[in-house]
C-alpha cells in the first residue's frame, strides 16, 4: 500500500485509497493502512467472507442450471446415412429372343429355341433328304435346297413353310411366302424332310423374292418347329 493507493488483499490490484470495492475483483476493501505486518492469504473478515460466498454461490447455481438444462434438452437424433442399394442376388437370366409371328392375330411369338433345325445347301440327297454342300448364300443358276430335321417323327403328313424377307433396316419383316397353302409333304414316321428348287425363279422374274436376307420357318399345324436364315444374291 502506498499513500495514494491500496492493494486489494484478494487479487493484489492497486486501487485508489478512497475505493471501497476493488475495481478488479469487486471484493470490498477495508482500510488496511492501520494494519501492520503482512495480510493473510485468505481474508477472515465478515464482509470478505460474504462476498466470497456470494461469488461461489453464483458459480454453483450456474453449474446446477447447466446440468438441469442438459437433462431437459434431448440430444439431437443421429443423422441416418442413406441405405446402400442392394443388387438382387443370383445370376441374371438372358431373355429369349423373339421374332414376330406372321400367323393369325393373337398367336404368340415363338422363341428362337425350337425343337427342329433347318439346314441349307446346294443339293439334296434324295434318299436321306439331307442337304449336300451346305451353305446359306445362293446366287443365280444354283440349286436352293433345304432340309428340316426333328428329334422325333413328324407325326403328320405335311408341314407348312413360310418365307420372310428382312428389310434393309433390319427390323421390318415382310412375308414373301405365307405358310397357308405352302404345304410340304412329309413322311409321318420320318424325322427329316427336304426340298430343292432352282434359284433363278427365286431371285428374278415374276413373283420372285429378289436378292436379300430371308427367314424360312417350318410349321406343324400352328406349331413353329424350326427356322433358319439364308441370303439370295444377284
Amino acid at each position: 500500500m502506498t499513500g495514494d493507493t491500496v492493494e486489494c488483499f484478494n487479487c493484489g490490484r492497486a486501487n485508489p485509497s478512497w475505493a471501497q470495492v476493488c475495481r478488479s475483483c469487486g471484493v470490498p476493501i477495508k482500510a488496511v493502512a492501520a494494519r501492520s505486518g503482512p495480510q493473510p492469504a485468505i481474508p477472515t473478515d465478515q464482509d470478505s467472507l460474504v462476498s466470497i460466498g456470494a461469488a461461489v454461490g453464483s458459480i454453483i447455481v450456474a453449474i446446477g442450471v447447466g446440468l438441469l438444462l442438459s437433462g431437459i434438452i434431448p440430444d439431437a437424433p443421429p443423422i441416418l446415412e442413406p441405405a446402400a442399394s442392394v443388387e438382387p442376388s443370383g445370376t441374371p437370366r438372358a431373355s429369349p429372343s423373339f421374332i414376330p409371328s406372321s400367323g393369325p392375330p393373337g398367336e404368340s411369338a415363338a422363341p428362337v429355341a425350337l425343337p427342329g433345325t433347318v439346314t441349307f445347301g446346294l443339293g439334296l440327297n434324295q434318299t436321306t433328304r439331307e442337304v449336300v454342300n451346305p451353305t446359306d448364300t445362293f446366287g443365280p443358276g444354283q440349286v436352293f435346297a433345304h432340309s428340316i430335321a426333328l428329334p422325333g417323327p413328324f407325326g403328320v403328313s405335311e408341314i407348312q413353310e413360310e418365307v420372310i424377307r428382312i428389310e434393309a433396316d433390319g427390323a421390318t419383316l415382310t412375308v414373301m411366302q405365307p405358310r397357308e397353302g405352302s404345304d410340304l409333304p412329309v413322311n409321318a414316321d420320318a424325322q427329316i424332310a427336304g426340298f430343292s428348287v432352282n434359284t433363278n425363279g427365286l431371285i428374278s422374274g415374276p413373283g420372285s423374292w429378289g436378292p436379300g436376307n430371308y427367314i424360312l420357318r417350318a410349321y406343324r399345324g400352328v406349331e413353329l418347329i424350326a427356322e433358319g436364315r439364308f441370303t439370295l444374291t444377284n
